[in-house]
C-alpha cells in the first residue's frame, strides 16, 4: 500500500578532509640537479639511437653462441678423449642425498698414472648457488663456490690450497641474448705494491643466426720484478643443423686450431681437431723456423646401454673407450691407448656406482614434472 508522504533524497554530506588543507595536491618533486645528464638533447640522441640499434638487433632472431673457453665443446667435450682417458684401476661411488636442493658426495678410489689413490668430495646446487669441495690422501683442498647474481650475470670461483704452490681463480661470466663476455682472473694480487696474476678479457658475440666472432685477451704477470706480458687471440664459429666449424688464432703464440664436428645420425657423431704452430727451431732464431701441428679424428656412438668412442691422431696414437650401464646404478667403462711410434700402451679400467636410496625416489615422485634446479655449474 503506498504511503502519501515521499521521500526525498537527501544529498551526500561532504568529507571533512575535502575541505582540509591536507588533502591538496602534494607539490612535485625538485628536480634533481644532475638530471641534465638525462634530459640533454645529446643524452636523448644517444638513447634514441642505442634503442634503435636493440630493437633492429632482437629483429634479427640471434641467439647466445656460447662462450670463447667453450666454442668447440662439441669436438673436445663430446668426441675428443682426452677428459675421459685414464689408466690403471679407479672406482667412483657417488651417493645423491637429495635433489632438490641438489646435494650429493662422493668417494674416489684409484690405482694408476697421475691419479691420487683417495680423494672425497661433496656437492651442494641451487637456482642461485654451486658448492663443490674435495680433498685428496696428500691433503690437498679444491673448492669451487659460483653465486648467479641475476639470469645473466654469474660469478665462478675456484681455490686450491696446496704446498708450496696455492691456487685462486675468479671469473665473471655475463651472458646476453646473443653475446657473451668473461672476465677471468688467476692468483689477482696487489699485495706487492703493484698488480700480478693472469687477467682473461673475452667476448662472443653472434653476428648472424649461424655465424659468430669472438676476441680474447690476456694480460699477466709473474712478479713486480718481471715486465708484463699481453696476448690477443681471435675465434670464429659457423654452426648449421647438423655440423659446426671453428677456427682460433694465437697470433703471439703463431698457433692455429681448427674443429670441425658433424651429426651423422641421431646415435652417431665425428669431429676433426687440428692445430698448427710455428715455433723456433732448438737452434734458436737462427736456425728459422718450424711447424708444428697433430691432426686427430674421433668417432662417438651412443648405444642404448652404452656409449663407444675412438680416436686416432697423426702421430700414430690410437686410442677407444667403451662405457656400458651394466645395472641402472652401475656404469662399468674400459678404455685402451696404443702409441704406435713409441710402441707404448696403456690399459685402464674404471667402475661407477651411484647411489640412491628409497628416500630420494620418494623425493623424485614428490617433484613430479618440476624443473630440475638450473645450477650455475
Amino acid at each position: 500500500m503506498a504511503s502519501g508522504h515521499e521521500i526525498s533524497s537527501s544529498p551526500p554530506l561532504a568529507s571533512p578532509l575535502a575541505s582540509s588543507p591536507l588533502a591538496s595536491p602534494s607539490p612535485s618533486p625538485a628536480p634533481s640537479p644532475l638530471g641534465f645528464l638525462t634530459t640533454n638533447p645529446i643524452a636523448n640522441a644517444v638513447s634514441d639511437a642505442y634503442r634503435s640499434f636493440s630493437d633492429r638487433r632482437a629483429k634479427l632472431g640471434l641467439t647466445n653462441p656460447g662462450t670463447v673457453e667453450s666454442i668447440s665443446k662439441e669436438v673436445q667435450r663430446e668426441v675428443s678423449l682426452t677428459n675421459y682417458m685414464h689408466t690403471g684401476l679407479r672406482a667412483d661411488v657417488t651417493k645423491a642425498v637429495s635433489l632438490s636442493p641438489l646435494f650429493q658426495v662422493s668417494h674416489q678410489f684409484a690405482m694408476g698414472e697421475h691419479m691420487k689413490p683417495y680423494a672425497f668430495a661433496a656437492l651442494l646446487g641451487t637456482n642461485d648457488v654451486f658448492l663443490q669441495g674435495s680433498m685428496d690422501n696428500d691433503g690437498v683442498l679444491s673448492t669451487r663456490f659460483n653465486w648467479r647474481w641475476s639470469n645473466s650475470l654469474v660469478t665462478k670461483s675456484q681455490f686450491q690450497i696446496a704446498s708450496p704452490q696455492d691456487m685462486a681463480t675468479i671469473e665473471h661470466e655475463y651472458t646476453g641474448s646473443d653475446f657473451t663476455s668473461s672476465l677471468k682472473m688467476l692468483n689477482p694480487s696487489y699485495l706487492e705494491g703493484g698488480l700480478t696474476g693472469i687477467y682473461i678479457l673475452s667476448h662472443l658475440q653472434s653476428i648472424t643466426k649461424r655465424l659468430s666472432l669472438g676476441v680474447e685477451a690476456i694480460w699477466q704477470r709473474a712478479a713486480l720484478s718481471q715486465p708484463p706480458e699481453s696476448a690477443t687471440s681471435y675465434c670464429a664459429r659457423y654452426k648449421t643443423e647438423d655440423w659446426i666449424a671453428t677456427a682460433q688464432l694465437h697470433a703471439a703464440q703463431g698457433a692455429l686450431n681448427a674443429t670441425y664436428w658433424r651429426k651423422l645420425s641421431d646415435k652417431v657423431q665425428a669431429g676433426v681437431d687440428m692445430t698448427l704452430q710455428i715455433a723456433p727451431s732448438p737452434g734458436g732464431m737462427m736456425g728459422g723456423l718450424q711447424k708444428e701441428g697433430v691432426t686427430s679424428v674421433g668417432v662417438k656412438y651412443d648405444f642404448r646401454m652404452s656409449t663407444f668412442r675412438a680416436q686416432v691422431d697423426s702421430k700414430g696414437k690410437l686410442g677407444c673407450l667403451l662405457e656400458r650401464r651394466v645395472l641402472p646404478p652401475v656404469t662399468m667403462s674400459f678404455c685402451a691407448d696404443v702409441d704406435h711410434v713409441t710402441q707404448n700402451a696403456k690399459v685402464g679400467l674404471g667402475i661407477t656406482i651411484e647411489a640412491g636410496g628409497e628416500e630420494l625416489q620418494e623425493q623424485q615422485e614428490a617433484l613430479g614434472a618440476q624443473a630440475s634446479p638450473n645450477i650455475p655449474f
